[in-house]
């Protein structure tokens, strides 16, 4: 596939067609949606905030893997890999590189969040800065380490894109995968449970609204865990005993997990609202902007604030009187 246009074996031509216009579909969302939150961020100076930065850094590297999605679904739209051998390196470094900065960068917004709203000192800019920096720097250096020697890259069972290759399982994979899994998974994944639960926690003894705890860690569960499931298999069993097709499932999978996060950590949230829509829409006034959106980054409290107009309220009447 990679040199010809026929199929792969396990696929057919209308099969192929419509994996490549379901990652046109799924890359062109990403990088619709993650736009918005780079837009926001570099138009309004009132969204520079630290753990903005930290959310910029995800839409960044999520738009890398919406990137990554595009080349795979011009390629299956073609049915051939038209970039040759050094393409395809290049294609699973970048790839992978964009994947690990995502996870590691939604931890990094967790921790970030649980610093900023329930300690007493607030995320200063060079801590978010030196976390961004830490995070690019780590998931490049894991990604280059196959091009190195340890672990490999090579095609998808499609052909028509490139990612970690798993079909070995010999010691030099299973030894690369172990390792890597362990401080670009499981631990980005333990500090976003923890520190969204302690957030919870104290957030919930002050009275304060509650924030969503749950989704960032099934995203990284439900969006990667096929990935790490089939890695885990092709570490232990023969993984080319399963269907090509099945094997092309965690691919397809991963690649909506930047259409979640720009969901979840910008349009659900106050940046894009604060960032991008005013200026797109210059006649709404900034009074009625700043009735309309409460800043999620403050968690202000509803009931406190009524509390507020009450009490000023009848300061007035007690001094019309």
């Amino acid at each position: 596939m990679a040199e010809s246009s026929s199929p792969p074996p396990g696929f057919g031509e209308l099969e192929v067609l419509a994996v490549g216009v379901v990652l046109l579909v799924e890359a062109l969302a990403g990088l619709s949606l993650n736009s918005l939150t780079i837009l926001s961020f570099c138009k309004n100076p009132e969204v520079r905030t630290p753990i903005h930065l930290l959310v910029l850094s995800l839409a960044l590297a999520d738009s890398g893997i919406s990137l990554n999605a595009l080349v795979a679904a011009t390629s299956s739209l073609l049915r051939r890999w038209p970039y040759g051998s050094d393409g395809c390196q290049a294609h699973g470094f970048q790839g992978f590189a964009a994947a690990l900065a995502s996870i590691c960068s939604s931890a990094a917004i967790a921790w970030g969040r649980y610093h900023h709203d329930c300690t007493r000192s607030r995320l200063a800019w060079n801590t978010a800065v030196s976390l961004v920096v830490f995070v690019w720097l780590s998931s490049a250096f894991w990604a280059a380490l196959p091009l190195l020697g340890w672990g490999h890259y090579d095609y998808e069972p499609l052909g028509t894109c490139c990612t970690l290759d798993y079909s070995r399982g010999d010691r030099n994979f299973t030894s690369f995968l172990f390792v890597m899994a362990f401080f670009n998974f499981l631990l980005p994944l333990f500090i976003t449970l923890t520190s969204y639960r302690l957030m919870a926690q104290k957030l919930g003894k002050a009275g304060h609204p509650q924030v969503n705890t749950t989704l960032p860690a099934r995203t990284l569960l439900l969006g990667w865990g096929p990935y790490a499931l089939l890695y885990l298999c092709a570490a232990t069993t023969d993984v080319t005993l399963l269907p090509p097709k099945l094997r092309m499932v965690p691919a397809l999978i991963a690649k909506t997990v930047p259409t979640v996060n720009a969901v979840n950590y910008a349009l659900g949230s106050d940046m894009v609202h604060r960032g991008l829509w005013p200026s797109l829409s210059p006649q709404r006034k900034a009074g009625d902007l700043g009735k309309a959106i409460a800043p999620d980054h403050e968690h202000e409290d509803i009931h406190t604030d009524c509390t507020r107009r009450s009490c000023v309220r009848a300061m007035h009447v007690e001094a019309a009187r």
